[in-house]
């Protein structure tokens, strides 16, 4: 894992906050200078239609950076909003980590149209898995999705989460009751699966 130094484009950071490698993406803290490419696709319908927003604007990214406390990353109970970038800065996506408690974290992904369908979110969730279950020993990861949400329940199949549950209307959303699966890995289950990645 490398650290991340403190800068004016990410002045929340401290040396808790990492900053994660794989081929040539960079998962690291967002900056001021992704929220212009950060507000554009969550305002895309296609990129909304199974998130909670419906309407993203640019304070809404900037609110969201803001409330984001990089110098206590990894505390229990707190959402922290990673960026995915190329060597360049380009914003390609985001992960979200919700540290739950002291073993277990939930995430999420969301990827830009331009560069959905080019393996951007398995590689990135990947190498996030990695630095959860080898670098700082939590127990067991979580995800939820729309059951609606094909691409991402295979994604998460792909990469051998766990359908643990089913949940029938279990949610209303966006005028609606919504089904959602759930899935899990436990730390095991990854050493067993990523045997190259221990």
């Amino acid at each position: 894992m490398n650290e991340v130094d403190m800068d004016s484009d990410s002045s929340l950071c401290s040396l808790k906050c990492p900053t994660l490698t794989s081929g040539s993406l960079i998962i690291r803290p967002f900056s001021l200078i992704d929220l212009t490419a950060f507000t554009a696709y969550r305002a895309d319908p296609n990129v909304a239609r199974y998130q909670s927003w419906t309407d993203y604007h640019y304070q809404d990214a900037l609110s969201l950076f803001n409330s984001t406390h990089y110098q206590d990353f990894a505390k229990a109970g707190q959402w922290y909003q990673l960026a995915i970038s190329d060597q360049h800065e380009l914003l390609m996506g985001d992960l979200a980590l919700h540290f739950i408690d002291n073993s277990q974290v939930e995430v999420g992904f969301t990827i830009a149209p331009a560069f959905q369908g080019q393996g951007i979110a398995a590689q990135a969730l990947t190498r996030l898995l990695q630095y959860l279950f080898v670098e700082l020993s939590r127990h067991r990861v979580i995800a939820q999705t729309d059951c609606l949400n094909l691409a991402s329940a295979a994604l998460l199949e792909k990469l051998q989460f766990r359908r643990e549950g089913h949940f029938i209307n279990n949610v209303f959303f966006k005028g609606a009751w919504g089904d959602e699966y759930l899935y899990a890995m436990l730390a095991s289950e990854f050493d067993n699966q990523y045997p190259e990645h221990k």
